[in-house]
């Protein structure tokens, strides 16, 4: 069982045979099983499933599972996770990661402090404002 699965909120899931383009956001849990080609914005979680294939601008989310195939820019406040088979083209910006046996990945990972999660809607605009910045790169040289 994914971790993705494990969690208590509405999973939605774009079937083997789906093929979306565009722009996607949402709160919620996202299963990829099909094409994806755009831009993905989410506070939930996603897996892109072995079947999957996602060109993507970037994908921002709280978790990323990938044991298919991501083109573009990977984001997770929490953690990232490439499972055996997979193959990743793109830069990832995380607080944790797991890479897994016979992983394909071409790029670049940065390391970034835990970011913590906020509901947009209850900030004041100063919170907001200053949550543009929440990835505060770690650096080794800052000695």
């Amino acid at each position: 069982m994914s971790k993705i699965n494990q969690a208590k909120k509405n999973v939605t899931v774009l079937g083997a045979e789906t093929e979306f383009t565009g722009e996607l956001s949402f709160k919620d849990n996202l299963i990829v099983m099909g094409s994806f080609n755009g831009t993905i914005s989410a506070f939930g979680n996603i897996e892109i499933s072995k079947e999957a294939m996602c060109v993507v601008n970037s994908i921002s989310a709280n978790s990323i599972v990938v044991s298919g195939k991501v083109r573009g820019n990977i984001n997770a406040n929490e953690f990232v996770e490439m499972k055996s088979g997979s193959e990743i083209q793109g830069n990832i910006r995380t607080s944790k990661i797991r890479i897994e046996d016979d992983v394909d990945f071409q790029g670049k990972i940065s390391m970034i402090d835990h970011a913590e999660n906020s509901d947009l809607f209850e900030m004041s605009s100063n919170e907001y404002r200053d949550s543009l910045s929440l990835y505060k790169e770690q650096s080794v040289d800052n000695q």
